[in-house]
């Protein structure tokens, strides 16, 4: 998505939950700092006329894994590549903002998983603990405004950053799996990422 328009749901964005750009800036500016590669047209050689599977972190991801199709391209939200891997599937890319990082997404990325790690204000600290020990593919992103190599795809959590990624690196065919945009047994921050996720994801027709 071109960021001028994207820029309107970003500050809509801002002031829903009260966050700062300044500090996504700032953040955004670390990250490139701390990436010293841009893998971006690897993740675009993967995902250009592919079928991709998004997987979201919902409690329903575990019985929808026998969903994916053979042959998909798998993106996983944070967390849920944990879940994925768990079941024998390492996920092709891995978009995070490192707050369900652990050890098994060094181990991936080593393996070949590409990780587009997104900065924003309130995980400086993740990306100053994990971008350097990342050894394989990354690609930084930010919801603000671009960088040279820290990129801006669109969407706001995990997941709907996924969708949008593989929305505008021309994907096929778009399949989501471990979503569930109306899970009310959220707290109430979770929740409006969940109404953002909703109405951002209707944005390229995945309104669900």
């Amino acid at each position: 998505m071109d960021f001028a328009v994207w820029e309107p749901h970003y500050l809509e964005i801002l002031a829903s939950f009260g966050f700062s750009r300044e500090e996504d800036e700032r953040a955004a500016a670390l990250l490139a700092t701390l990436v010293g590669r841009d893998d971006l047209p690897a993740l675009s050689r993967l995902v250009k006329g592919r079928d991709v599977v998004v997987c979201g972190n919902a409690p329903c991801l575990e019985r929808e894994l026998g969903r994916i199709p053979g042959g998909s391209v798998v993106f996983a939200a944070d967390a849920a590549a944990d879940v994925l891997f768990s079941h024998g599937i390492r996920p092709d890319a891995v978009f995070t903002d490192l707050d369900g990082a652990t050890d098994l997404l060094i181990e991936m990325n080593r393996a070949g998983t590409i990780v587009v790690v997104h900065a924003h204000g309130d995980n400086i600290p993740l990306l100053q603990h994990w971008v350097k020990r990342l050894p394989g593919p990354v690609v930084a992103t930010t919801q603000s405004t671009p960088l040279s190599h820290v990129h801006n795809f669109g969407g706001f959590s995990d997941g709907d950053r996924a969708v949008f990624a593989a929305d505008a690196l021309g994907a096929k065919t778009i399949m989501l799996i471990g979503f569930d945009l109306d899970d009310r047994n959220v707290d109430p921050v979770k929740r409006g990422k969940l109404m953002w996720a909703k109405k951002l994801l209707a944005l390229i027709g995945h309104d669900r």
